[in-house]
């Protein structure tokens, strides 16, 4: 496929992201810090936080699996899944966390059940449309391309 065409189908893969709520402007900010002495920056940034989300996911399953739920415990991991996603443009994981929030501060455990499985939907589905992304990055730059720049 031609350079062009990638980067056009890249941008119109962005620009759906953005439509759908997955991203938000944090991402694109993230993306104008990246540059060429550090041309993996971005790739780098998002795997630390898929790292760091799994992680919170999996100890907030862990909490809310206990009798009784900690609910302090919940609303730290929360909060932090929330803040992490907050600093890449993960707009629809941020907004499931918010939702969550509410529900475990009225301590309502089968309405944070939900949550937990609603953020983690979000959470699976943002991380393939990220995955798709970059592979499409990485295809436009074997191609001699560069990936294009977005703007807010």
């Amino acid at each position: 496929m031609e350079v062009e065409q990638l980067q056009k189908r890249y941008i119109e893969y962005v620009g759906s992201l953005f439509n759908e709520g997955y991203l938000d402007h944090l991402f694109t900010q993230l993306q104008q810090l990246q540059d060429l002495s550090n041309p993996g920056f971005v790739a780098d940034m998002i795997s630390t936080y898929f790292e760091e989300s799994e992680k919170l996911l999996n100890d907030v399953t862990e909490v809310m699996d206990q009798q009784p739920i900690d609910f302090k415990k919940v609303d730290a991991y929360v909060h932090n899944l929330k803040g992490t996603s907050s600093s890449i443009g993960a707009q629809r994981i941020r907004n499931a966390c918010i939702a969550f929030h509410s529900s475990y501060v009225e301590l309502n455990t089968e309405a944070c059940m939900k949550c937990v499985v609603q953020v983690k939907q979000e959470y699976a589905i943002v991380k393939e449309k990220l995955q798709n992304l970059f592979r499409l990055e990485k295809q436009i730059v074997e191609a001699g391309g560069a990936v294009p720049v977005l703007h807010n």
